[in-house]
């Protein structure tokens, strides 16, 4: 008996270090290193976007500085937080860095700790967007535990990686995960002083927020007075809320795009998307409509090819995907560190299709990469739809944008009937890395890191507004402002609907 007890209770304690265990608990920096070693080296031969926005000077310089932030160190947060900052400082929004298992699950049980209510961010200022608090609707947040609010939001930045430099992005990422991010950086709370201005006043107010899980925050953000508005940046698109079509007068129409997960050429849900747009746009053309809204705001991307198909109805030119696209290794490297369910001796037979795939795509070598040649799908000339639209398009579009609604915004953005309004995407103009993802776990902390290996250059011209290193620049910026927060107004619609009365009106 006695021994059964025991062996119940070595089980327990096995149990809960397999299923849980905190992000706070001391890591050492001998552990540091190896796992930074091995991330470096993994980045250096797999990833073909190391250097797309970086100088080599400025990579070898952030990992100089964080071989001097270990020696800073002393948790298992910490070093999770060096490495956000080494995978967001790439500038790729499809990079990615997460937890091991066992810490996920001792995030997901913490029942404190966390802020409790949803911001927003409205021209330069972070207000409180929820009703019914003891701090106001619309209050600006000055500060949070007597830290200034801007200190605050250039820490958490490295939580959410976008294109190039871009930080419209950024700062929808972070309203949208605040309390998580804060946590990350700064700890556990157990009590926020929030320092802040009522709406209309120029004097400071403080107060003191008690803590919540970040489970129950959610409850909050379900409730949270933008979400109107901004319902489809926090919920997962539905099929009947994927994409619509309306006239909205005798030569205006509407086009949303949610998303473009939809299947490939195989599925059924593609193929519904194709007939939805074959019949949308005839009715378009017999309707002799002139002026086409394009809203793609709330598109994050999705999978080949709905974007292309799309662009064939809004384009004049024939195009392709990309004009160029490379990798960097012929064979996956670092195989033992792979994310992988796969034991590790059995891993080099279960890659081998993966490599002759990629190799099979990328096959003409120079400049110490793999390129795609012509026989490519992506290479592929795509000609403009019988039916493509002729009018003047306005595309709208925000910081939510990235990936495939990003190459499909850019490329509609390269025409010269469109006009792009709106803010500035997450997804870069000219290119970015993405298609094929892998994924590493590194050995002593198990930090999962993941990045796309296909670095793109998109088929799009060269336009005076548009940087290399942002995301697609609109023709004319509108955001929400302050009034129209309050009035739960789409500012970025309105300005459209009258900005196509007023050229009527010209003609």
């Amino acid at each position: 008996m006695k021994k059964a007890a025991y062996l119940s209770f070595i089980l327990v304690i096995l149990s809960n270090l397999v299923f849980s265990q905190s992000i706070d608990e001391p890591f050492s920096q001998k552990k540091m290193r190896k796992d930074l070693e091995v991330f470096k080296s993994t980045r250096i031969e797999a990833n073909s976007g190391l250097y797309k926005y970086r100088t080599k000077e400025q990579i070898d310089s952030i990992y100089s500085w964080a071989e001097r932030e270990i020696g800073q160190s002393s948790s298992y947060r910490d070093f999770y937080n060096i490495i956000c900052k080494l995978t967001d400082f790439e500038g790729s929004s499809h990079n990615n860095t997460d937890f091991s298992k066992k810490h996920l699950n001792s995030l997901e049980e913490e029942t404190s700790g966390y802020f409790p209510y949803p911001i927003k961010w409205i021209n330069g200022k972070w207000l409180l967007n929820f009703k019914g608090g003891i701090i106001p609707l619309g209050s600006e947040i000055e500060e949070i535990n007597d830290i200034p609010m801007p200190e605050i939001i250039s820490n958490l930045y490295k939580y959410y990686t976008t294109d190039g430099q871009n930080l419209t992005g950024k700062r929808v990422g972070i309203r949208g995960a605040f309390p998580k991010y804060f946590r990350l950086n700064y700890g556990l709370v157990e009590q926020f002083k929030v320092t802040y201005r009522v709406p209309g006043s120029d004097t400071l107010a403080s107060n003191n927020l008690k803590s919540i899980g970040y489970n129950d925050y959610k409850k909050n953000v379900n409730k949270m007075y933008s979400l109107p508005i901004d319902k489809f940046y926090y919920a997962e698109s539905k099929n009947g809320q994927k994409y619509s079509y309306e006239q909205i007068d005798a030569s205006t129409a509407l086009l949303t795009i949610y998303t473009f997960s939809m299947g490939n050429e195989t599925t059924e849900e593609h193929k519904t998307y194709c007939a939805f747009l074959e019949s949308t746009f005839s009715t378009i053309k017999t309707e002799n409509i002139k002026n086409l809204i394009v809203d793609i705001r709330f598109n994050g991307g999705g999978t080949d090819p709905n974007d292309l198909v799309t662009y064939s109805y809004l384009t004049q030119r024939n195009f392709q995907e990309n004009k160029e696209a490379w990798i960097r290794f012929k064979k996956i490297p670092q195989l033992k560190y792979i994310y992988s369910k796969v034991p590790r001796f059995l891993r080099p037979l279960g890659v081998g299709k993966y490599n002759k795939m990629l190799t099979e795509d990328f096959y003409i070598e120079r400049d110490n990469g793999l390129y795609q040649g012509p026989l490519s799908r992506d290479q592929e000339i795509r000609k403009p739809n019988k039916n493509a639209f002729t009018g003047t398009i306005y595309l709208l579009i925000s910081p939510q944008v990235a990936s495939a609604g990003s190459l499909f915004a850019a490329m509609v953005a390269g025409n010269e009937n469109t006009i792009v309004i709106g803010e500035e995407t997450l997804g870069g103009y000219y290119g970015h890395n993405g298609h094929t993802p892998i994924g590493y776990i590194l050995p002593k902390s198990k930090i999962e890191t993941f990045f796309s290996v296909v670095n793109l250059e998109q088929d799009v011209p060269k336009k005076a507004n548009q940087r290399y290193n942002r995301g697609i620049i609109p023709d004319i910026n509108v955001t929400q402002t302050y009034e129209d927060y309050i009035l739960q107004k789409d500012a970025q619609m309105d300005f459209t609907l009258k900005l196509i009365a007023n050229n009527l009106k010209e003609k």
